[in-house]
Formats: structure tokens, sequence, C-alpha cells
């Protein structure tokens, strides 16, 4: 392992070879343009990069109750070190049930009170919810103040924290509130990574088998002949996992920023990922709600004479190697699935959108997916 942003917590690697490991890559949106940083041992450097952003107050670090104790504290102090005094540090608590509108208010209402102004800058350390939460803060704090992202979970980094989409939940539905924005820069230390428990580096891994099915054949492959690498966090092999990923999300949202059109294939398996992990009031993480929605799209795909069987089949073998399971519970009803696709987001004239597959690589998007295909393909 390396040592990252866990301030001493992972195996130490040489300089020389922590800077071969870092990438870059750039995400083209004109003036809204950033860069996302990639490599072990970034957040150490913060306030280099925070220094080339020009004038700003604070920077006002937002995180979770986990985070705040893992990282958060240090990162302040290091800040505060390096010239940055007047960074400060907010955390909420730990949780999907964090995601609504009384965290961003109370938020809202602590910046106001260390008198952050329109020229404050915040900083989303932590992971996806994290990252949904400062980003939706800062885009409508003094109507948009900017802000960075140093997301610290597998997830995050190759995917939720590159893209611009913000959002909070609601009890009917998950990010029903919401805002595009960008976010100045993107530092992924992998370091930390190490860290984390296995489920959060499968949430991770699920991301990241997401890009192989709608965009990369090729990076599929390398899941399959590399899976030992790939769930041990091999450096070389994450750093070019999370690079890869980034730059399939950079070249979609590049095309497609606010989700007219192309961009919906990133929601492969999400639509009914989403519905589950609301049946299940969240009690299933993310990338294993993304899972079991990949696979029975894939199931509606082969269905439809879209897919093979035989590429439905590697992809059930490739998330069962990462323990990712590939069917949903039976306590999680049929009815319960369909209650909450039609209050998904991306409903449209009474019409869900599901992102289908031709093969490994290659993807379609519909409209006219029936309740019935549905029930089939979750089989509950």
């Amino acid at each position: 392992m390396v040592q990252g942003a866990g301030f001493g917590k992972c195996e130490k690697v040489s300089q020389s070879e922590i800077n071969h490991q870092w990438e870059k890559v750039h995400v083209a949106l004109g003036d809204r343009s950033y860069d996302i940083h990639i490599g072990p041992g970034l957040l150490l450097e913060t306030s280099k990069y925070l220094k080339k952003l020009g004038h700003f107050t604070g920077p006002f670090i937002v995180t979770d109750t986990n985070v705040e104790d893992y990282v958060g504290q240090d990162l302040l102090n290091i800040l505060r070190q390096e010239g940055f005094e007047g960074a400060e540090l907010l955390a909420f608590e730990a949780g999907e049930q964090s995601k609504n509108m009384d965290t961003v208010v109370s938020l809202a209402r602590s910046l106001v009170g260390l008198g952050a102004d329109r020229s404050s800058l915040l900083v989303a350390l932590g992971g996806g919810v994290t990252g949904d939460i400062c980003g939706f803060l800062a885009s409508i704090y003094m109507r948009g103040v900017d802000f960075i992202q140093l997301p610290t979970t597998y997830l995050a980094q190759v995917d939720s924290s590159v893209g611009g989409k913000t959002g909070v939940d609601l009890p009917e539905g998950k990010n029903l509130l919401g805002t595009f924005a960008q976010p100045r820069l993107v530092l992924a230390d992998i370091g930390v990574l190490c860290t984390l428990p296995a489920q959060e580096i499968r949430n991770g891994i699920a991301e990241i088998v997401k890009y192989g099915m709608i965009k990369d054949g090729e990076l599929f492959e390398r899941l399959e002949s590399q899976w030992w690498d790939v769930i041990n966090l091999e450096p070389f092999t994450t750093a070019h996992l999370v690079k890869r990923s980034c730059e399939i999300k950079a070249e979609v949202v590049s095309k497609d920023e606010r989700e007219g059109g192309f961009r919906r294939i990133l929601n492969f398996g999400h639509t009914i990922g989403h519905a589950v992990e609301a049946a299940s009031n969240y009690t299933i993480a993310h990338g294993e709600a993304v899972a079991m929605g990949m696979v029975a799209v894939s199931k509606i795909s082969v269905s439809r004479g879209l897919l093979k069987e035989e590429d439905l089949q590697r992809l059930i073998q490739l998330l069962e190697r990462f323990s990712l399971p590939v069917s949903i519970p039976e306590e999680i009803t049929r009815q319960e699935i369909l209650k909450n696709l039609k209050r998904d987001k991306k409903v449209k004239d009474g019409r869900v959108h599901f992102v289908l597959t031709k093969a490994i690589g290659e993807t379609i998007i519909v409209d006219d997916v029936t309740d019935q295909e549905i029930c089939m393909a979750i089989g509950s």
C-alpha cells in the first residue's frame, strides 16, 4: 500500500514512486473547465494546489463526522500551518440520512457565523454524500461560491466527485433537489483508499464495472484479468482505474454537461439501483444497488435480443468475483421497485429512461421498458 492522506496510516513508498503514479485528467467545459489530479499523497499537497486558484477567503472544509476524525482535523492543521490562517472545518453527521435540506441550511448558517462571503472557497472532503452536500451548498450560498473536491472514497474518486451534479434527498426519493455546479479542482488521493472497509472498495469497483460496460470493453477485460490487483488496491492498477473512469466521465460530461441526452449513459444500472436503495431505506450500499441494477437491465437487454447471454454471464461472474450482489433481495418487492421508479428524477413525460446494453462497451437509451420487463428482470 501507499501513504496518502491517511497521514501516516498507510505504508510508505518513495517520493519518486509517488510522483510516477500521479495522473491528470482534464474536464473540458469552456470557462468551467478543471483538472482532476490522481495519485497517492495528493492531500498532503492540497495547499500547493489551493495557492494556484487565486484569492479566496477560507477555505471552509465541509466533511462528515467520520472523515473529520480521520483526516479532517489533520488537513485543517496543515492548511493553517502552510499559510491559510482562515481555514475552518464544518462537519455533519455521517450517513445518507444527513443528505437533506436541513443539513444544507445548518451548514449555511455556520458559514454565515464564520464570516464566509462571496469570495469564499468550500472544500468537499469525503465521499459522495459530502460531495453532493458541499457542491449543492456552494452552488446556492450567496448565489454561488467556488468549491473543490477532495474525494476520500473509491466511489467518489471514480465517479461522484466529477461532473458537477449536486443534490440532496427528499423522503420521496434520492437527489430530487439539486443543481449542476462544477468544482474548480479535484484531488483524488488514492493513498486514502487503503484504510477503507471492504464494502467501500466494492462500491467503487461497481462504478468502474459500469464504465467498462457503457464505454470501454478493454477496461472491462482488464478488470477480469487483473481482478486480484484491483481488489487489493495495487497502486499502479488503482491509479489507472481511477484515471480511466474519470476520462470516460469527463468525455461524456464535456459533450452533455446537463444530461440532455448522451450523459444518461452514466445512469447504467442506477435507475433500478436507486429504486433498490430507496426501497431498502438506504441500508443497501450504493455500489451494491448499482450492481443489482446493472444485472437487471442487462437481463432486459438479453430478453430484447440486444445483448448476448454470454456477455450477461461475464458481467455476473465479474461482479461475483468482487463479492458484489447480482440479485435483488427477496424482501424488496416488485411493487416497491416500481413505485420508486416512478419517482425517479429521470422520468420525463411519464416515461422512465433506461440505459440498456448492446454489448460490453456499447449502450442504448430507451423509454419504453414495461413494468412486465422490469418484474421479469428483478425476479422478486
